[in-house]
């Protein structure tokens, strides 16, 4: 391990042409670091004697850090000592800590600030790996800081040492080791920086011991100057122009919005501008919210489970005005098939982004926030100049696809709950001003489908590296940043038994979330897959935790265990008045055993590895493309 502070790919690009002054600002392009561009109030704090530790509390005050989720531990342990006298931090301790990282994941979703862990060196750095990876995979701003064996061991292999900064470079935006206390309020206050601005994303932050314990002079604001760490905000001014025109001469447009747009908290500028072209609009998994659903022009997720409409407005369109999304292939299916026929606005604040997957006939580099309203602006001329596009033949398309293939499901035979009417219930029943957090998987998949999402913020879930566990502790974590909604973890049985040990933290923090354990005995998805592509043989899925099994955990009794309310639903004639007395509960979280059929399957499905031509709509059905000509 290097001693210093690594830089990671992020931060050691370099420009292949001259950079721009320090501080300077341009329309079209660059926005520097200010040393002023410190998150917080700015309090300015005179130069002040405190251990290196005292500075690590003081600077994530200064920054406006309200809740920390956190485990302690040897390394981390002078940390803990004054952060117990801080007024200002709530720290929640969680049960293990891949929860601390989930919980600053749903915490930094809802409120938009990054969120914030800490834990200690060895194992508890590398337990929160994957909510590392997760967070990176889905763009989601965090701080992570983590305790480090004394400098002078590092590279010994002493006891608890592990190589966190080496082993998360390829899952942050940046990863620090900090050996020196004099640097702590520097680097905590860059670390908050990077992390919410740009392409949001994780910074880990690795302290050493003695750092920590050494005595240093600390002062606020810190100047943080980062001149490899460029940001372009504003799209440039003659690709906005030409997207704009190829816009005006689509005849089937297509808005392909991603979860950069609620990133940039872009909902508002998105509507406007949909509006005004008037063109069909489909959201991805991790952009469901940012576009209302009950918005006419709304046509539905795309993707491997998409709705028909959506994935076939993609796959016939002429041009996609693709927003913050990465085309991703769960979107794409195979990606030479998509949307053929298709030109491609990209905008994105991630130049790697940009014709990574896909070439763009007009990339536009920047903060969709920016250009949405640039992009509307440039129309609006374009409009008034050349009139705007007659779309009606394309929307009596889009129209028939979505009457003749609503998004559904039949009744099971076995005589137990469909899970999907169930998701669709506690949906209808909270409304859409609830949070709602999925594990991975079928119950995923159902609740991104099945649950009407009006407002962006809503909907968390683990949708690029699919993290089996996501669900409880990111509830937890968005009930803390959203303590005055209801929050429910909609999981099931295979992924509630991965992190449901964070309930202890709920009942102990007084965090009352509701979880809906959406229980078909099995690991749903890769049953499924087993039953479609494996003839049935099903190996290795089967949880016995549901009905006609042993039941073992038994769901309810395990939130009693946990000083939860444990309730459980095995009739339909009980779903509205089970979900209604959990709704009622808000002393303390509540879980319910929703004994659900495992027979049911997530409807519709491109199979892995074809074109998005070919979704069926159930088992071997594909839709009468000839009726839709």
């Amino acid at each position: 391990m290097s001693k210093g502070s690594p830089s990671s790919p992020t931060l050691m690009a370099k420009p292949t042409a001259p950079a721009a002054p320090a501080r300077s600002h341009t329309r079209d392009s660059v926005q520097a670091v200010q040393p002023t561009d410190v998150r917080g109030p700015n309090t300015v704090v005179p130069p002040t004697e405190m251990l290196g530790s005292e500075a690590i509390v003081r600077s994530l005050e200064e920054l406006g850090v309200d809740d920390i989720f956190g485990l302690p531990g040897g390394a981390i342990l002078p940390t803990y000592d004054p952060l117990l006298a801080s007024t200002k931090l709530r720290h929640i301790l969680v049960r293990h800590e891949q929860g601390a990282g989930h919980a600053a994941q749903g915490y930094a979703m809802v409120t938009g600030r990054p969120g914030v862990c800490i834990v200690t060196s060895g194992p508890g750095a590398t337990n929160l790996v994957t909510a590392i990876a997760d967070a990176h995979m889905d763009s989601v701003p965090m701080v992570i800081i983590t305790g480090q064996v004394n400098s002078a061991v590092i590279g010994s292999d002493a006891f608890q040492e592990a190589d966190i900064v080496g082993i998360t470079m390829p899952i942050t935006k940046h990863s620090y080791l900090v050996t020196k206390a004099a640097d702590i309020p520097r680097i905590i206050a860059e670390a908050f920086h990077i992390a919410s601005t740009g392409r949001p994303g994780p910074v880990l932050v690795d302290i050493s011991k003695d750092a920590q314990q050494a005595t240093t002079t600390f002062s606020w604001p810190p100047k943080i100057d980062l001149p490899g760490y460029r940001t372009v905000v504003r799209g440039h001014s003659k690709q906005v122009r030409e997207a704009a025109r190829l816009i005006s001469e689509s005849q089937r447009p297509v808005f392909y919005v991603g979860g950069g747009v609620i990133k940039a908290h872009g909902a508002a500028e998105l509507l406007e501008l949909a509006e005004l072209v008037g063109a069909p609009v489909v959201t991805t998994l991790m952009a469901r919210g940012v576009f209302p659903d009950s918005h006419q022009q709304h046509v539905g997720m795309p993707g491997m489970h998409g709705s028909v409409s959506a994935v076939t407005a993609l796959q016939q369109s002429d041009l996609l005005i693709t927003l913050g999304a990465r085309f991703d292939d769960r979107v794409t299916g195979v990606l030479s098939t998509f949307a053929p026929g298709a030109k491609v606005i990209h905008a994105d604040i991630d130049p790697a982004e940009i014709s990574k997957n896909r070439t763009a006939d007009v990339p536009i580099v920047g903060s969709v926030k920016e250009i949405m309203p640039e992009l509307t602006n440039a129309l609006r001329e374009q409009f008034a100049a050349t009139g705007a596009p007659n779309i009606d033949a394309w929307w009596t398309m889009i129209n028939r696809l979505r009457e003749t293939y609503p998004m559904g499901y039949t009744q099971p035979d076995d005589g137990l709950s469909a899970p999907q009417h169930v998701i669709k219930r506690i949906g209808e029943m909270t409304g859409p001003e609830g949070v709602y957090a999925a594990g991975v998987g079928q119950h995923q998949m159902w609740a991104a489908q099945f649950i009407k999402y009006e407002r962006p913020h809503a909907w968390l879930n683990s949708g690029g590296l699919g993290t089996m566990g996501y669900a409880v502790p990111a509830a937890m974590g968005a009930k803390v940043g959203n303590p005055d909604r209801v929050v429910w973890a909609i999981d099931g049985d295979g992924c509630f038994q991965m992190t449901n040990q964070e309930l202890a933290t709920c009942v102990i923090n007084n965090i009352p979330i509701k979880v809906a354990v959406i229980n078909n005995s099995s690991l749903g998805m890769v049953r499924q897959w087993q039953t479609l592509f494996y003839e049935g043989r099903y190996s290795n899925t089967d949880l016995n935790t549901g009905h006609d099994t042993v039941r073992v955990p038994d769901f309810v009794k395990l939130a009693d265990a946990y000083g939860c309310a444990g309730l459980r639903c095995e009739r339909d004639e009980d779903i509205d008045a089970t979900i209604a007395q959990a709704l009622e509960i808000n002393d303390r979280p509540v879980v319910i055993d929703f004994v659900v059929s495992r027979d049911s399957m997530v409807w519709p499905m491109v199979p892995s590895g074809v074109s998005n031509d070919l979704i069926q709509i159930a088992r071997n059905m594909t839709p009468d493309w000839e009726q839709e000509d």
